[in-house]
């Protein structure tokens, strides 16, 4: 009888540890940002992805202590078209966050700016369908395309995220795109310095998304 109330015992002191990691897994597990977008966030023109935009944002976060893990989702030449249409492909990675850089295809192709908007307006509430909060990374219109144009592009961005209650980064390539030393030949794509020197402007704007992230998860407790 002493045998059986021991094996018994024994039993359930191994049940109720077995519950302490699906107790804590969700708030101690790395948040998974993915960082979706086009060339800007694909790395392109980089020799080493170590240097694109979701691997050095990953390295900034975790030096500030950050427990994360960065989903790259970047493909080159991708549209806000493009990026609505791979969405649910993407989201499979089961992401807490994402950051949505997309536009800078459709400014350099001439998009009507109203696509855009409605493109960016999409993908943004289909990711908050999850429950997942989204960071906008804003563009801006390449000059030669007029005033008008420019002034319904550039604002965009800002509706979207007004519109949608999403966080907002006005525009992806502040404080390298005017720096001839921190752009690739192109001009229109960051060198692994200037990648750097965008990761370190969008450190703040990530930190509160991280910090949605953080509510929603003491909010589920």
């Amino acid at each position: 009888m002493l045998l059986q109330k021991a094996f018994w015992g024994l039993c359930l002191i191994t049940v109720a540890l077995a519950q302490i990691p699906a107790w804590s897994a969700g708030r101690n597990a790395p948040i998974r940002i993915l960082a979706f977008g086009d060339s800007l966030t694909a790395g392109y023109g980089l020799e080493d992805m170590a240097a694109a935009f979701p691997a050095q944002l990953e390295k900034a976060l975790k030096a500030k202590g950050h427990n994360v893990v960065l989903v790259p989702g970047g493909i080159s030449g991708d549209t806000s078209s493009g990026g609505r249409s791979r969405l649910e492909w993407s989201l499979a990675e089961n992401p807490d966050a994402v950051i949505v850089e997309l536009g800078g295809n459709d400014g350099l192709r001439a998009v009507d700016p109203k696509v855009t908007a409605e493109n960016m307006d999409a993908i943004v509430r289909r990711i908050q369908r999850d429950g997942a909060p989204v960071l906008i990374a804003g563009m801006l219109a390449p000059p030669n395309l007029g005033r008008d144009y420019g002034d319904r592009f550039n604002s965009l961005f800002a509706k979207v995220a007004k519109d949608t209650g999403a966080l907002l980064y006005p525009f992806f390539l502040e404080g390298a795109i005017t720096m001839p030393e921190l752009m690739q030949g192109d001009h229109i794509h960051p060198n692994t310095r200037g990648v750097k020197v965008i990761v370190e402007s969008m450190l703040p704007a990530v930190e509160k998304l991280i910090d949605q992230v953080n509510a929603r998860r003491s909010a589920a407790k």
